[in-house]
Protein backbone atom coordinates (compact mmCIF):
# COMPACT_ATOMS: atom_id res chain seq x y z
CA UNK A 1 0.00 0.00 0.00
CA UNK A 2 3.29 2.07 -0.11
CA UNK A 3 2.25 4.36 -2.71
CA UNK A 4 -1.37 4.72 -1.87
CA UNK A 5 0.18 6.77 1.14
CA UNK A 6 2.71 8.95 -0.72
CA UNK A 7 2.30 12.56 -0.92
CA UNK A 8 0.96 14.52 -4.30
CA UNK A 9 0.85 18.25 -4.83
CA UNK A 10 -0.05 20.12 -8.26
CA UNK A 11 -0.16 23.88 -7.60
CA UNK A 12 -1.03 25.01 -4.15
CA UNK A 13 -3.04 21.52 -3.42
CA UNK A 14 -0.24 19.38 -1.34
CA UNK A 15 -2.01 16.34 -0.57
CA UNK A 16 -0.94 13.49 2.52
CA UNK A 17 -1.86 10.40 0.18
CA UNK A 18 -3.08 9.58 -3.03
CA UNK A 19 -6.80 8.92 -1.58
CA UNK A 20 -9.62 10.83 -3.04
CA UNK A 21 -13.19 10.77 -2.02
CA UNK A 22 -15.28 10.40 -4.99
CA UNK A 23 -17.98 13.18 -5.49
CA UNK A 24 -21.50 11.57 -4.50
CA UNK A 25 -24.60 13.33 -4.42
CA UNK A 26 -26.89 12.74 -1.42
CA UNK A 27 -29.47 15.43 -1.56
CA UNK A 28 -28.63 16.90 2.02
CA UNK A 29 -29.23 20.19 1.62
CA UNK A 30 -32.48 21.60 2.34
CA UNK A 31 -33.35 24.57 0.19
CA UNK A 32 -29.70 23.90 -1.05
CA UNK A 33 -28.29 25.02 1.98
CA UNK A 34 -25.07 22.40 3.44
CA UNK A 35 -25.55 22.57 7.06
CA UNK A 36 -23.52 21.06 10.23
CA UNK A 37 -24.22 17.54 9.10
CA UNK A 38 -22.73 18.17 5.94
CA UNK A 39 -19.64 19.40 7.50
CA UNK A 40 -18.97 16.64 9.89
CA UNK A 41 -20.28 13.87 7.20
CA UNK A 42 -16.84 15.46 4.82
CA UNK A 43 -14.96 15.43 7.98
CA UNK A 44 -15.34 12.83 9.40
CA UNK A 45 -13.68 10.95 6.35
CA UNK A 46 -10.48 13.85 6.32
CA UNK A 47 -9.83 12.52 10.05
CA UNK A 48 -10.12 8.99 8.13
CA UNK A 49 -7.36 9.80 6.66
CA UNK A 50 -8.83 10.47 3.01
CA UNK A 51 -6.49 12.88 1.25
CA UNK A 52 -8.93 14.81 -1.16
CA UNK A 53 -12.29 15.03 -0.87
CA UNK A 54 -14.21 16.19 -3.58
CA UNK A 55 -17.44 17.64 -2.77
CA UNK A 56 -20.86 16.20 -3.99
CA UNK A 57 -22.26 17.71 -6.97
CA UNK A 58 -22.84 21.80 -5.88
CA UNK A 59 -25.08 23.99 -8.44
CA UNK A 60 -23.96 27.28 -9.87
CA UNK A 61 -25.97 30.30 -10.08
CA UNK A 62 -28.36 29.52 -12.86
CA UNK A 63 -32.10 28.87 -12.25
CA UNK A 64 -31.53 25.49 -14.56
CA UNK A 65 -28.65 24.28 -13.22
CA UNK A 66 -30.58 21.57 -10.92
CA UNK A 67 -33.47 19.57 -10.76
CA UNK A 68 -33.85 18.53 -6.76
CA UNK A 69 -34.41 21.50 -3.93
CA UNK A 70 -32.17 19.26 -1.55
CA UNK A 71 -29.15 19.21 -3.73
CA UNK A 72 -26.47 22.19 -2.70
CA UNK A 73 -26.02 25.27 -3.87
CA UNK A 74 -23.28 27.13 -4.82
CA UNK A 75 -24.24 30.35 -4.49
CA UNK A 76 -25.70 33.17 -1.98
CA UNK A 77 -24.87 33.34 1.66
CA UNK A 78 -26.26 31.42 3.10
CA UNK A 79 -24.80 28.09 1.01
CA UNK A 80 -21.65 29.72 0.87
CA UNK A 81 -21.88 30.01 4.76
CA UNK A 82 -22.79 26.48 5.13
CA UNK A 83 -19.65 25.47 2.76
CA UNK A 84 -17.19 27.84 4.62
CA UNK A 85 -17.83 25.51 7.70
CA UNK A 86 -17.54 22.59 6.10
CA UNK A 87 -13.72 23.77 4.12
CA UNK A 88 -13.06 24.59 8.13
CA UNK A 89 -14.19 21.33 9.53
CA UNK A 90 -12.42 19.47 6.62
CA UNK A 91 -9.08 21.61 7.44
CA UNK A 92 -9.68 21.04 11.30
CA UNK A 93 -9.15 17.80 10.21
CA UNK A 94 -6.20 17.45 8.47
CA UNK A 95 -7.94 17.37 4.90
CA UNK A 96 -8.12 18.98 2.08
CA UNK A 97 -11.38 19.33 -0.05
CA UNK A 98 -12.64 21.18 -3.61
CA UNK A 99 -16.00 21.29 -4.89
CA UNK A 100 -17.53 20.27 -7.70
CA UNK A 101 -19.43 22.42 -9.56
CA UNK A 102 -21.82 21.56 -11.41
CA UNK A 103 -24.81 22.53 -13.97
CA UNK A 104 -27.19 19.01 -15.30
CA UNK A 105 -28.26 20.80 -18.38
CA UNK A 106 -31.02 19.25 -20.65
CA UNK A 107 -31.01 16.15 -17.68
CA UNK A 108 -33.29 18.46 -16.10
CA UNK A 109 -36.62 18.06 -16.95
CA UNK A 110 -39.23 21.18 -17.48
CA UNK A 111 -41.29 21.87 -14.16
CA UNK A 112 -38.51 20.45 -12.02
CA UNK A 113 -38.10 22.18 -8.62
CA UNK A 114 -36.64 23.85 -7.09
CA UNK A 115 -37.38 26.52 -9.89
CA UNK A 116 -40.51 25.25 -11.84
CA UNK A 117 -40.59 27.97 -14.04
CA UNK A 118 -37.19 28.05 -15.23
CA UNK A 119 -36.53 26.09 -18.56
CA UNK A 120 -33.42 23.09 -19.06
CA UNK A 121 -31.00 24.85 -21.48
CA UNK A 122 -28.01 22.81 -23.41
CA UNK A 123 -26.09 23.22 -26.50
CA UNK A 124 -29.01 22.07 -28.79
CA UNK A 125 -31.95 21.65 -26.27
CA UNK A 126 -31.56 17.70 -27.36
CA UNK A 127 -31.82 15.40 -24.32
CA UNK A 128 -29.54 12.41 -24.05
CA UNK A 129 -32.52 10.03 -25.18
CA UNK A 130 -32.00 13.22 -28.80
CA UNK A 131 -35.84 14.36 -27.52
CA UNK A 132 -35.93 18.08 -28.50
CA UNK A 133 -37.15 19.53 -25.28
CA UNK A 134 -35.88 23.05 -25.07
CA UNK A 135 -34.26 25.62 -27.34
CA UNK A 136 -30.68 25.42 -28.08
CA UNK A 137 -28.71 27.72 -25.82
CA UNK A 138 -28.03 31.26 -27.38
CA UNK A 139 -24.43 32.81 -27.46
CA UNK A 140 -25.85 35.33 -24.69
CA UNK A 141 -26.59 32.38 -22.88
CA UNK A 142 -23.62 30.51 -22.62
CA UNK A 143 -21.60 33.97 -21.95
CA UNK A 144 -24.22 33.82 -19.04
CA UNK A 145 -23.14 30.39 -18.28
CA UNK A 146 -19.28 31.03 -18.46
CA UNK A 147 -19.76 33.69 -16.06
CA UNK A 148 -21.43 31.51 -12.88
CA UNK A 149 -19.10 29.05 -13.33
CA UNK A 150 -16.12 31.72 -12.83
CA UNK A 151 -17.85 33.13 -10.18
CA UNK A 152 -18.08 29.94 -8.55
CA UNK A 153 -14.44 29.15 -8.81
CA UNK A 154 -13.94 32.57 -7.43
CA UNK A 155 -16.38 32.05 -4.78
CA UNK A 156 -14.32 28.40 -4.07
CA UNK A 157 -11.05 29.98 -3.43
CA UNK A 158 -12.27 32.78 -1.35
CA UNK A 159 -14.06 30.64 1.42
CA UNK A 160 -11.24 28.54 1.85
CA UNK A 161 -11.35 25.95 -0.85
CA UNK A 162 -8.04 24.10 -2.23
CA UNK A 163 -9.29 23.88 -5.46
CA UNK A 164 -12.09 23.28 -7.62
CA UNK A 165 -13.48 20.52 -10.01
CA UNK A 166 -15.78 21.03 -12.88
CA UNK A 167 -18.27 18.37 -13.61
CA UNK A 168 -17.66 17.64 -17.30
CA UNK A 169 -18.55 14.06 -17.46
CA UNK A 170 -21.87 11.35 -17.21
CA UNK A 171 -24.32 13.53 -19.39
CA UNK A 172 -24.20 16.86 -17.93
CA UNK A 173 -23.79 20.20 -19.47
CA UNK A 174 -20.47 20.60 -20.08
CA UNK A 175 -20.34 17.21 -21.47
CA UNK A 176 -23.27 18.11 -23.40
CA UNK A 177 -21.23 20.30 -25.22
CA UNK A 178 -18.82 17.50 -25.78
CA UNK A 179 -20.96 14.44 -27.18
CA UNK A 180 -22.10 14.76 -30.18
CA UNK A 181 -25.74 13.23 -30.01
CA UNK A 182 -26.40 16.51 -28.01
CA UNK A 183 -24.47 19.06 -29.39
CA UNK A 184 -25.43 19.81 -33.10
CA UNK A 185 -24.49 23.42 -32.95
CA UNK A 186 -23.05 24.81 -36.22
CA UNK A 187 -21.44 27.59 -34.48
CA UNK A 188 -17.75 27.67 -32.77
CA UNK A 189 -19.25 26.35 -30.30
CA UNK A 190 -20.54 22.68 -32.16
CA UNK A 191 -18.49 20.45 -34.90
CA UNK A 192 -15.93 18.32 -34.41
CA UNK A 193 -14.19 16.34 -31.56
CA UNK A 194 -11.93 19.62 -30.93
CA UNK A 195 -15.09 22.32 -31.24
CA UNK A 196 -17.17 20.89 -29.20
CA UNK A 197 -14.69 21.33 -26.44
CA UNK A 198 -14.68 24.97 -27.20
CA UNK A 199 -17.33 25.69 -24.18
CA UNK A 200 -15.54 24.12 -21.56
CA UNK A 201 -12.13 25.57 -22.79
CA UNK A 202 -13.48 29.08 -22.25
CA UNK A 203 -15.37 27.99 -18.80
CA UNK A 204 -12.02 27.02 -17.78
CA UNK A 205 -10.24 29.90 -19.01
CA UNK A 206 -12.79 31.81 -17.19
CA UNK A 207 -12.18 30.17 -14.13
CA UNK A 208 -7.91 30.25 -14.07
CA UNK A 209 -8.87 34.57 -14.79
CA UNK A 210 -10.90 34.44 -12.01
CA UNK A 211 -8.74 32.08 -9.34
CA UNK A 212 -4.98 32.39 -10.41
CA UNK A 213 -2.56 30.24 -11.45
CA UNK A 214 -2.00 28.01 -8.42
CA UNK A 215 -5.25 27.71 -7.75
CA UNK A 216 -5.71 23.24 -8.99
CA UNK A 217 -8.90 22.99 -11.64
CA UNK A 218 -9.79 19.48 -11.85
CA UNK A 219 -12.26 18.66 -15.19
CA UNK A 220 -14.36 15.37 -14.37
CA UNK A 221 -14.93 13.58 -18.14
CA UNK A 222 -16.29 10.35 -18.93
CA UNK A 223 -17.23 8.86 -22.31
CA UNK A 224 -19.97 6.97 -20.53
CA UNK A 225 -23.66 8.81 -20.08
CA UNK A 226 -26.30 8.53 -17.69
CA UNK A 227 -28.27 5.54 -18.92
CA UNK A 228 -26.17 5.57 -21.95
CA UNK A 229 -23.33 3.69 -21.10
CA UNK A 230 -21.54 2.52 -23.85
CA UNK A 231 -21.24 5.74 -25.39
CA UNK A 232 -18.06 7.37 -26.22
CA UNK A 233 -16.53 10.31 -27.30
CA UNK A 234 -13.39 9.34 -28.49
CA UNK A 235 -12.71 5.55 -30.38
CA UNK A 236 -9.01 5.24 -29.97
CA UNK A 237 -5.86 7.03 -28.87
CA UNK A 238 -5.56 9.67 -31.72
CA UNK A 239 -9.04 11.08 -30.75
CA UNK A 240 -8.45 11.10 -27.41
CA UNK A 241 -5.20 13.29 -27.68
CA UNK A 242 -7.37 15.70 -30.00
CA UNK A 243 -9.83 16.18 -27.32
CA UNK A 244 -7.88 16.71 -24.29
CA UNK A 245 -5.28 19.17 -25.59
CA UNK A 246 -7.38 22.00 -26.08
CA UNK A 247 -8.34 21.24 -22.29
CA UNK A 248 -4.82 21.12 -21.50
CA UNK A 249 -3.77 24.00 -22.96
CA UNK A 250 -6.61 25.74 -21.25
CA UNK A 251 -5.04 25.06 -17.86
CA UNK A 252 -6.30 21.71 -16.28
CA UNK A 253 -4.35 20.80 -13.42
CA UNK A 254 -5.85 17.32 -12.84
CA UNK A 255 -7.96 14.70 -15.30
CA UNK A 256 -10.63 13.39 -13.04
CA UNK A 257 -10.82 10.32 -15.65
CA UNK A 258 -14.45 8.39 -14.70
CA UNK A 259 -15.06 5.20 -15.21
CA UNK A 260 -17.20 2.25 -14.14
CA UNK A 261 -14.90 -0.21 -13.66
CA UNK A 262 -11.10 1.53 -13.16
CA UNK A 263 -9.28 -1.90 -14.30
CA UNK A 264 -11.11 -2.23 -17.72
CA UNK A 265 -8.74 -1.21 -20.77
CA UNK A 266 -9.90 1.71 -22.78
CA UNK A 267 -8.67 0.50 -25.88
CA UNK A 268 -7.99 -2.51 -27.69
CA UNK A 269 -4.17 -3.84 -27.78
CA UNK A 270 -3.24 -1.21 -24.23
CA UNK A 271 -3.99 -2.42 -20.58
CA UNK A 272 -4.11 1.60 -20.06
CA UNK A 273 -7.28 2.40 -18.40
CA UNK A 274 -9.15 6.31 -19.30
CA UNK A 275 -7.48 7.86 -16.77
CA UNK A 276 -3.66 5.59 -17.67
CA UNK A 277 -4.31 7.03 -21.56
CA UNK A 278 -4.77 10.53 -20.13
CA UNK A 279 -1.98 11.10 -18.05
CA UNK A 280 0.21 9.35 -21.27
CA UNK A 281 -1.24 12.03 -23.78
CA UNK A 282 -1.06 14.69 -21.70
CA UNK A 283 1.44 14.23 -19.22
CA UNK A 284 -1.39 16.14 -16.79
CA UNK A 285 -1.90 14.02 -13.65
CA UNK A 286 -4.88 11.94 -13.45
CA UNK A 287 -7.24 10.51 -11.19
CA UNK A 288 -8.71 6.67 -11.83
CA UNK A 289 -12.08 6.12 -10.28
CA UNK A 290 -14.28 3.17 -10.93
CA UNK A 291 -15.35 0.21 -8.42
CA UNK A 292 -12.72 0.42 -6.67
CA UNK A 293 -12.64 -1.62 -3.04
CA UNK A 294 -15.45 -3.34 -4.36
CA UNK A 295 -16.96 -6.51 -6.56
CA UNK A 296 -19.85 -4.55 -8.39
CA UNK A 297 -19.84 -1.71 -9.84
CA UNK A 298 -22.17 0.77 -9.18
CA UNK A 299 -24.94 0.41 -11.77
CA UNK A 300 -26.49 -2.05 -9.14
CA UNK A 301 -26.73 -0.18 -6.28
CA UNK A 302 -29.38 1.67 -7.80
CA UNK A 303 -30.99 -1.43 -7.92
CA UNK A 304 -30.63 -1.98 -4.06
CA UNK A 305 -27.78 -4.59 -5.28
CA UNK A 306 -24.95 -4.79 -2.07
CA UNK A 307 -21.87 -4.92 -2.93
CA UNK A 308 -18.68 -6.84 -1.36
CA UNK A 309 -15.08 -5.89 -0.77
CA UNK A 310 -13.13 -6.74 -3.40
CA UNK A 311 -9.07 -6.91 -3.20
CA UNK A 312 -6.38 -4.08 -4.54
CA UNK A 313 -3.40 -6.39 -6.52
CA UNK A 314 -4.62 -4.73 -9.48
CA UNK A 315 -5.51 -1.14 -8.91
CA UNK A 316 -1.79 -1.03 -6.68
CA UNK A 317 0.27 -2.38 -9.51
CA UNK A 318 -1.23 0.33 -12.15
CA UNK A 319 -0.26 2.77 -9.64
CA UNK A 320 2.79 2.06 -8.54
CA UNK A 321 3.42 1.35 -12.86
CA UNK A 322 2.58 5.24 -12.51
CA UNK A 323 -0.60 4.51 -14.73
CA UNK A 324 -2.38 7.70 -12.68
CA UNK A 325 -1.55 9.22 -9.97
CA UNK A 326 -4.61 9.77 -7.46
CA UNK A 327 -7.76 7.01 -6.89
CA UNK A 328 -10.81 7.73 -6.50
CA UNK A 329 -13.11 5.90 -4.03
CA UNK A 330 -16.96 6.17 -3.64
CA UNK A 331 -19.14 4.03 -2.34
CA UNK A 332 -16.85 2.23 -0.55
CA UNK A 333 -16.25 5.54 1.51
CA UNK A 334 -19.70 6.39 1.71
CA UNK A 335 -20.23 3.34 3.44
CA UNK A 336 -17.41 3.01 5.23
CA UNK A 337 -15.85 6.52 6.74
CA UNK A 338 -12.79 4.77 8.22
CA UNK A 339 -11.79 3.07 4.79
CA UNK A 340 -8.35 4.81 3.78
CA UNK A 341 -7.08 4.29 7.82
CA UNK A 342 -8.35 0.83 7.61
CA UNK A 343 -6.45 0.16 4.00
CA UNK A 344 -3.15 2.15 5.24
CA UNK A 345 -3.17 0.34 8.74
CA UNK A 346 -3.55 -2.98 6.65
CA UNK A 347 -6.85 -3.87 8.59
CA UNK A 348 -8.32 -5.38 5.23
CA UNK A 349 -10.54 -7.66 7.21
CA UNK A 350 -12.27 -4.90 8.68
CA UNK A 351 -13.42 -3.17 5.72
CA UNK A 352 -16.86 -3.19 5.35
CA UNK A 353 -18.97 -3.89 2.24
CA UNK A 354 -21.32 -1.52 0.70
CA UNK A 355 -24.78 -2.39 2.02
CA UNK A 356 -28.15 -0.64 1.05
CA UNK A 357 -29.33 -1.46 4.99
CA UNK A 358 -25.90 0.63 6.34
CA UNK A 359 -27.07 3.55 3.94
CA UNK A 360 -30.29 4.57 5.68
CA UNK A 361 -27.98 6.91 7.91
CA UNK A 362 -25.55 8.21 5.31
CA UNK A 363 -23.33 8.86 7.93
Amino acid sequence: MTHLFTPFSAGNLHLSNRVVMAPMTRGFAPNGVPGDDVAAYYARRAANGVGLIVTEGTLIDHPAAGSNPNWPNFHGEEALSGWSKTVEAVHAAGGKIIPQLWHIGLVRKPGDLPNPNALPVGPSGLSLAGEQIAEPLTEAGIADLITAFAKAAADAKRIGFDGIEFHGAHGYLIDQFFWEKTNHRTDEYGGDLVRRTRFAVEVIKAARKAVGDDFPIVLRFSQWKGGAYEARLTQNPAELEQFLAPLTDAGVDIFHASTRRYWEPEFAGSSLNLAGWTKKLTGVPTITVGSVGLDKEFIGSKHLQDAEVSEFDRLLEMLDNEEFDLVAVGRALLTDPGWADKIRDQKLAELLPYSTESLKTLY
